[in-house]
């Protein structure tokens, strides 16, 4: 089997030649992996390891190539962004929300800064995704939110008050970031036709002890939204995969209910994101992806953390399969490469 091809049988619940692994890198990381292995080509890089990568394939607005993570002073949102330097990292962090000081529904017309769904980059996404296919790699595109994207222009403080306080304006906003990204969708699933394998939406709705907001709140604002994507999605025969990091056990039923297919990133340190309880109560219903803990022992761990680690997370979260091994999020800057390294290795010669 080659990477593709191990992705879909695992996708499938059918049985593949070995558990495929999955890499989500910082840019730091993918450097330090690259000077490592001596491989400058990144989809190279990856089968060189033998990592079966899902490779991340978003349509530019504007330009020709979009990163979620990297923005050139402000995003196709119109919200303004920053690089921060954070130790060995660079993160980007969101400025003054252009929706922050509005108090009406009406008042959204006046920001002017809406994305057309005509100027995403649907041909080069397609020629990102030709060239991820012709390395025999599955794909997942493009990047899709709601919540996430309504705290970037509302602010955190106001988004999160919004659930309680101001409905009206929550919902008039969270239509208009549904519409435009649903014919964006609709329009990338229809170019790229076989060139995609799964849609990913992410929307954090747990934090490192609880939640966000309230499961009645996502149920009312988020989930009739969500579950119209899925169906879309599952109607041009792709796959969901949903980001949730943190404490989201209770959002788990709702989003399986919704149509979700894969969870990710099983942030297990979380509470009541244990390994072996989402295992027992989900694993039949949803694909787990990810898992590997990237706080502690992918940065911090001698290899054989690392090995314990991954053994683990395959022995519960991949008991009977439905499981692809990836970091529980992106691996950090400073993560040393003999530790992802090992993490693929362990995967790679994992016999159950």
């Amino acid at each position: 089997m080659n990477s593709h091809e191990r992705i879909l049988a695992t996708l499938d619940r059918r049985a593949a030649d070995r558990t495929p692994v999955d890499v989500w890198l910082t840019p730091e990381v993918l450097e330090s992996l690259s000077k490592h292995v001596g491989e400058p080509d990144e989809y190279e890089l990856y089968r060189k390891l033998g990592v079966d990568k899902i490779a991340w394939v978003f349509p530019g607005y504007g330009t020709e190539k979009y990163d979620p993570n990297v923005s050139q002073g402000i995003d196709p949102w119109g919200v303004p962004t920053v690089n921060v330097r954070s130790g060995l990292a660079t993160y980007q962090e969101y400025g003054t929300p252009p929706l922050g000081e509005m108090a009406s529904p009406d008042e959204i017309d006046e920001h002017l800064l809406w994305p057309d769904p005509e100027r995403f980059n649907y041909a080069a996404a397609k020629a990102t995704a030709e060239r991820a296919r012709a390395f025999g790699f599955a794909t997942i595109g493009p990047w899709l939110s709601h919540f996430e994207i309504y705290c970037h222009m509302r602010g955190m403080e106001n988004a999160l008050m919004d659930t309680i306080a101001e409905p009206e304006f929550l919902n008039a906003t969270l239509d208009r970031i549904d519409a435009i990204q649903t014919a964006m969708l609709d329009r990338f699933l229809r170019e790229l036709g076989g060139l995609i394998d799964l849609v990913f939406i992410s929307d954090d709705m747990g934090t490192q002890e609880s939640q966000l907001i309230s499961v009645a709140a996502w149920q009312e604002h988020l989930q009739p939204r969500l579950a119209k994507w899925c169906g879309l999605i599952h109607s041009h025969g792709k796959k969901v995969l949903f980001h949730t990091d943190g404490a989201a056990r209770d959002f788990v039923p709702h989003l399986i209910e919704s149509g979700v297919d894969v969870l990710n990133p099983i942030q297990h340190v979380c509470p009541g994101m244990e390994r072996s309880s989402l295992k027992r109560d989900f694993g039949d219903k949803v694909i787990f992806h990810g898992g590997v803990e990237n706080q502690h022992v992918l940065p911090h761990g001698t290899t054989d953390d690392v090995r314990r680690e991954v053994v683990t997370c395959l022995e519960t979260l991949g008991a009977n399969g439905g499981y692809i091994p990836s970091s529980c999020h992106n691996i950090q800057a400073g993560t040393p490469p003999e530790n992802v390294i090992t993490m693929i290795e362990t995967v790679q010669n994992w016999t159950p």
